[in-house]
């Protein structure tokens, strides 16, 4: 073999023939999802239906959070400037850093982390969770995934957790997690967990690769951002001045959802 070749396990193309880790793509349509596609693809295997339906909650969880968060502003002032539209969600992507859905995974490294030094240990998941407090005390360090500027019980949170204990999937991660919010409220110092802090807590429990963490927050906000694109290039002037807090919503009242499959 010649020293320019080299390997890969995710993909083989031949004519007529698309295969994903082993499987034909079009024998793939129409009978998975796309988080089981995106689950096949990072993980190389498809998932259970448990691990594919929190999933697809991850996804939606973070599809979108309103027109002033940093990516989304981001975006729509590339798409004012006449960007097209890849450049103008690369501009929202490339802004999702520590501070705005980047904290997936530092609370994934975290989380693994304690647990990994507890290992064998068997201590009380409180004396752990209260280890990892006075940790990122002492370094004046942030608590990843705890705190937010707006919510003080983000309701996706609450979904994610309960989706996760219904399914059977809540594990070490989110207990811990769970342990650290209450250690904190027992101390009079109350921080929400917050959705990054849910999805990082699952994707511990679900064995995913903690430098995939923020991956999952870039495929879950991507329809969000191409959304706000075409809104401002279809419906705004070029090149105005974007102020976060001087817009106003005028879409369809709020809604109740009703499965299509219930009739």
């Amino acid at each position: 073999m010649s020293k320019e070749n080299w390997k890969t396990g995710i993909t083989a193309i031949q004519a007529n023939e698309v295969r994903l880790r082993g499987y034909r793509i079009d024998e793939l349509m129409g009978k998975i999802t796309f988080g089981q596609a995106i689950y096949l693809a990072i993980m190389g295997d498809l998932p259970s239906n448990a691990v594919a339906k929190m999933i697809e909650a991850i996804l939606v969880s973070s599809v979108d959070h309103g027109a002033a968060t940093p990516s989304t502003l981001a975006t729509r002032t590339a798409a004012s400037t006449g960007a097209p539209l890849n450049a103008a969600v690369a501009c929202g992507l490339l802004s999702i850093n520590r501070f705005h859905g980047g904290a997936i995974e530092g609370c994934m490294e975290m989380l693994n982390a304690a647990l990994q030094a507890d290992e064998g240990l068997d201590r009380p998941i409180y004396d752990i969770a209260s280890a990892v407090i006075n940790e990122h005390r002492e370094q004046e360090r942030r608590l990843p995934g705890l705190g937010h500027r707006l919510h003080t019980d983000d309701p996706r949170t609450r979904k994610l957790f309960q989706l996760a204990e219904d399914l059977s999937l809540a594990g070490k991660g989110v207990e811990l997690l769970q342990a650290i919010n209450q250690a904190l409220e027992s101390q009079g110092k109350p921080l929400p967990i917050n959705v990054d802090g849910a999805i990082a807590a699952i994707l511990v429990d679900l064995d995913i690769p903690s430098p995939l963490a923020n991956a999952f927050f870039f495929m879950a906000r991507l329809p969000g951002l191409v959304a706000h694109v075409y809104e401002e290039q279809s419906r705004e002037r070029p090149m105005r001045r974007i102020h976060p807090s001087a817009h106003e919503y005028d879409g369809p009242a709020p809604r109740s959802f009703k499965d299509p499959q219930e009739g």
